[in-house]
């Protein structure tokens, strides 16, 4: 009589323990269904002092660039007035439809107003409007921004011109619900990054600009204002951890590349930055401005958000590999983790060509009605500038995840070891 085969649905299969144990992967680990591990056991003393080693050189070397940098106060350019002397900026309401042959919209000014010395406010107006904002319409009950001119020119001209529209409030409205939504579905995570954006914004407010306006080195000031950015937002947001430190190291280096890229590029390809009416009147007011080096500071610092996303997700992508195979080499971590990236590339790729098209919709649909071929429409004036961007700022991300990747495969904690077992596809045999 034979004997029984072997019920292979039910108890260990020979062979899944030992290859388990050798590679630190099972088919639960593969598939998104394991046990939880718990947090990742914490760096060791020397992988700590080794971040610290190539992190705190760069961040003294961001702080004393701020100070070498920093522009002084006498030279930074006066702000230009908005209205000429004798002349106010006010606000009013539409109560009316506009007339159309003569550009006129009856409008409301604000309570509290003043024009020429005189309390207007609540006053009944006609405000004068282009031709092109005639097309476009105004409806009842839109805010406006106003001019007063106090000499109006023309026999019954209207004193008040349009400037703009008033769009504080929807955009206020859009801020909260950002604010609101970021703080629902990221807690805690979601205020500190909104935390670190404010002190961007900081950064670029008091110290970028002004210096870039004062003539300051205009890559020095990006590789300061980049980093110190870098540095405040993601261990703000993040906290300070090995795992955040590896995505900074890595964002530094990503940073440090898309900064040669973009010295090199803007330079062969003779980006001179007088593609914009505003870079043609600020040198007037701002005379020691280099346009070319302000070019060449937008496209590194245009390549921070997407390096921060990339390596804070390949770093993060290392850590939680790791918590599910303790076993496994930190060369397998490093493969494993780089076919994510791969992924996040591509997708990537996507999101700045789409990006670009749809900041820049108005020039393009100028583009494909010029008669001219479409090689010499994407290297020429404003379309070459952004291309030199695009390129310069996707190689930098590209650059980025491997590096990233890399360093955290070698810093992220666990037993084995490079080259510690054998190297190759894990392969897990069938229930």
């Amino acid at each position: 009589m034979s004997e029984p085969s072997p019920d292979l649905t039910s108890g260990p299969v020979p062979g899944r323990r030992e290859r388990r144990e050798r590679t630190g992967w099972s088919r639960a680990d593969l598939h998104g269904h394991g046990h939880a591990h718990g947090p990742a056991a914490p760096a060791t003393r020397r992988v700590r002092l080794t971040l610290a080693a190539f992190l705190v050189p760069a961040l003294l070397f961001t702080l004393a660039g701020l100070v070498a940098l920093w522009p002084a106060s006498a030279d930074v350019p006066d702000r230009i007035p908005v209205a000429a002397e004798g002349s106010s900026v006010l606000r009013a309401t539409v109560t009316g439809p506009i007339d159309a042959e003569t550009g006129e919209v009856p409008a409301r000014l604000d309570a509290g107003s003043r024009a020429g010395g005189e309390d207007v406010g609540g006053d009944a107006i006609t405000v004068s409007a282009p031709p092109e904002y005639v097309a476009y319409g105004f409806d009842e009950g839109d805010r406006l921004r106003v001019l007063y001119i106090a000499e109006a020119v023309g026999a019954g001209a209207s004193p008040y011109v349009f400037m703009d529209f008033e769009r504080g409030l929807p955009i206020g409205i859009l801020a909260v619900a950002y604010a609101v939504v970021v703080l629902a579905v990221a807690r805690w995570r979601g205020l500190a990054a909104l935390a670190g954006l404010a002190g961007a914004f900081v950064v670029i407010t008091w110290f970028t600009l002004p210096a870039l306006l004062t003539g300051q080195d205009a890559l020095g000031v990006a590789l300061v204002t980049s980093s110190l950015v870098m540095f405040v937002v993601l261990y703000v947001a993040h906290g300070f951890t090995a795992r955040t430190s590896t995505a900074l190291l890595g964002t530094l280096a990503g940073l440090a590349l898309t900064a040669v890229l973009g010295w090199w590029g803007s330079g062969a390809a003779n980006i001179t930055g007088l593609t914009s009416e505003e870079s043609l009147w600020i040198p007037q007011y701002a005379p020691a401005l280099d346009i070319q080096g302000v070019v060449l500071c937008g496209i590194v610092l245009a390549g921070m958000g997407v390096l921060n996303d990339v390596t804070i997700t390949q770093a993060s992508a290392v850590w939680e590999l790791r918590a599910v195979a303790p076993l496994a080499t930190r060369r397998e971590l490093f493969a494993r983790a780089m076919r994510i990236g791969r992924d996040h590339i591509a997708s990537t790729v996507y999101t700045i060509a789409f990006a670009y098209v749809g900041a820049a919709l108005p020039l393009l649909m100028a583009v494909y009605l010029s008669d001219q071929s479409l090689a010499t429409s994407l290297t020429s004036g404003e379309i070459a500038e952004e291309v030199v961007r695009t390129l310069v700022g996707s190689i930098g991300l590209v650059l980025a995840i491997p590096i990233t990747t890399a360093i955290a495969a070698l810093t992220v904690p666990g037993t084995a070891s490079v080259g510690s077992v054998p190297v190759g596809r894990v392969e897990v045999p069938a229930a």
